[in-house]
């Protein structure tokens, strides 16, 4: 993030009468007028993204990565679905993405459609006063059996938020194991259609076969959409190289990838820090140029969650309230560059 300063250089005056020299009065105009200066967001930065071979780039068509947060499962950790929250990611932890993980089944959307629609824009809305890139996410390992619903959630966000550039829209989290070509492309051209409809530019994101591992299975089929890439999922415990080399022939295929959920830890969301498959990762997602969203933004007693039980809704964390993969995490994220 660059801030800008205006240099203003003065010439001292002295007065006999009125003891005023020009240097202090210039000195002053400098100092409001550097505070009145809005400070460069990565959104107003980079502007829209969008496909470009196998990168997403912003407005000047250059590889733009970013590096945050993924909220939780909605209906089972609401309450960091905040404005708060979010403001203390992007001012603590230098977090340029969030994720909101809209849960679908389980006392989601499906039975509570109003209410989780409702965490949704609080977030999105949270994300846009911030400057920040925001994901909403259809959380759903089954969302073929969900296509009405999904279709529906995404035109009434899309037609919400239409042309705003701080949306990507995450159309199916993890699909289980089946079929790319005939079970979750089809449910994914119903989805994509909707938001066209409204935003027939914003990014959307979706998932691929055996919860988002199997990005290559996309290779001979990809969807017929300009804007659209696919997720990669990993967590540093469970998958190595074997993922990476699926993530590569799908690249060198000309598919762009996101990882719009990863974890320091086993898939299971336990088990110690795998550091040094951490990373393997990271250098991974660096040398390609992905962006990234660590799982997740909740007080779970699992050792994949960023908070210790009762941490503050209202972020403002210290490093007391953080696990030791919050506290890794942090660093990761608040250090994230990219060349």
């Amino acid at each position: 993030m660059k801030k800008s300063y205006l240099l203003l250089t003065g010439v001292i005056v002295t007065s006999a009468v009125f003891g005023i020299t020009t240097q202090a009065m210039s000195r002053q105009s400098t100092n409001k007028q550097s505070q009145s200066k809005p400070l460069q967001s990565v959104v107003r930065t980079n502007g829209r993204l969008q496909v470009l071979g196998n990168r997403i780039v912003g407005k000047d068509n250059q590889p733009v990565s970013l590096a945050g947060m993924s909220l939780f499962w909605s209906q089972w950790m609401p309450q960091y679905y905040t404005p708060e929250v979010v403001s203390w990611l992007k001012k603590d932890w230098k977090a340029t993405v969030i994720r909101a993980a809209i849960a679908a089944d389980s006392g989601g959307y499906l039975k509570n459609p109003d209410l989780e629609f409702s965490k949704a824009v609080t977030v999105v809305d949270a994300a846009i006063k911030e400057g920040m890139y925001v994901i909403v996410d259809w959380h759903d390992h089954e969302a073929q059996k969900h296509t009405a619903q999904s279709v529906k959630f995404f035109g009434d966000l899309s037609k919400k938020y239409k042309g705003r550039e701080n949306v990507i829209y995450e159309i199916y989290n993890e699909p289980l194991k089946v079929s790319w070509s005939t079970v979750i492309k089809p449910y994914a051209e119903q989805v994509i259609a909707a938001i066209r409809a409204n935003d027939p530019k914003a990014l959307i994101i979706v998932g691929t076969p055996t919860w988002s591992q199997d990005v290559d299975s996309v290779i001979s089929d990809p969807i017929k959409d300009k804007n659209v890439a696919y997720t990669l999922h990993f967590y540093a415990g469970t998958h190595k190289q074997y993922l990476r080399d699926k993530a590569q022939k799908a690249l060198n295929a000309g598919l762009a990838l996101m990882v719009t959920e990863w974890g320091t830890v086993n898939a299971n969301g336990d088990g110690g820090i795998d550091r040094s498959s951490t990373e393997e990762w990271i250098a991974f997602m660096k040398a390609n140029q992905l962006s990234m969203c660590n799982w997740s933004v909740a007080d779970k007693v699992e050792s994949a969650a960023v908070l210790k039980p009762g941490a503050s809704v209202k972020g403002n964390w210290k490093e007391s309230e953080l696990t030791e993969s919050g506290k890794y995490v942090k660093h990761l994220i608040s250090t994230w560059s990219v060349k």
